[in-house]
């Protein structure tokens, strides 16, 4: 209820002079804030819903724009974000959904977003469990998330998904420099809170990190 009411109020304020439909930039605005306030914002007992009505409105804009990579890398965002609030092996159909979104999106266009589907792609591959239950690999995901960081060196995303891949594997040195690297991100003008949340995530891991090094 609450996306739709934010959904409904953003669609109000874009129209209000000329009654127009909202443009493609600001659809996918709205996708990203309203994921944001799912994500950040809502409490976890009511995200997995609202997740699933989120991933309904991403689809009707990617069937809008078949040709455009943005809206299949952030309804792949939007899917695995769900698979995560759900959990367990019902997880398993969406983080595959989430990968096909991705690695269509790279077909269109890999720098789409600042090669936001390589980190995402990157992040399912060292987060999910390996063969036989799922796809899982972390040699993959090593070489998805060095390309997302070529591609976008200085973004607060791809940085933190590497500093996070190498804080699963142990090294809590790279980690840390990468952490760090995510933290001095510039600001992000449009996503106030993915931001304000992201950066909340890297304190919290980067005090786990100075833990195991000292």
């Amino acid at each position: 209820m609450k996306i739709i009411f934010r959904l409904c109020l953003m669609l109000l304020v874009v129209s209000a002079n000329s009654w127009a439909l909202p443009s493609y930039d600001q659809q996918l605005l709205i996708l990203q804030e309203n994921w944001a306030h799912v994500n950040y914002e809502m409490p976890e007992k009511e995200q997995e819903k609202a997740f699933e009505s989120l991933a309904a409105e991403a689809e009707r804009f990617v069937q809008a724009h078949p040709n455009r990579p943005e809206p299949l890398i952030w309804k792949g965002i939007i899917v695995s974000t769900w698979a995560g609030a759900r959990g367990g092996l019902g997880a398993l159909g969406l983080v595959k959904e989430a990968r096909s979104l991705f690695e269509k999106s790279i077909d269109l266009d890999p720098n789409a977003l600042s090669g936001s589907a390589y980190t995402s792609l990157g992040s399912l591959y060292y987060q999910v469990p390996g063969w036989p239950i799922a796809f899982g690999d972390d040699k993959k995901a090593r070489e998805l998330l060095e390309h997302a960081v070529k591609i976008d060196p200085n973004g607060i995303d791809s940085n933190y998904f590497y500093a996070d891949y190498w804080l699963e594997e142990g090294d809590y040195s790279k980690a840390k420099v990468y952490f760090e690297k995510a933290m001095q991100a510039d600001p992000r003008a449009t996503r106030p809170i993915a931001d304000r949340g992201r950066r909340n995530e890297i304190l919290a891991k980067l005090d786990a990190v100075e833990k195991k090094l000292h």
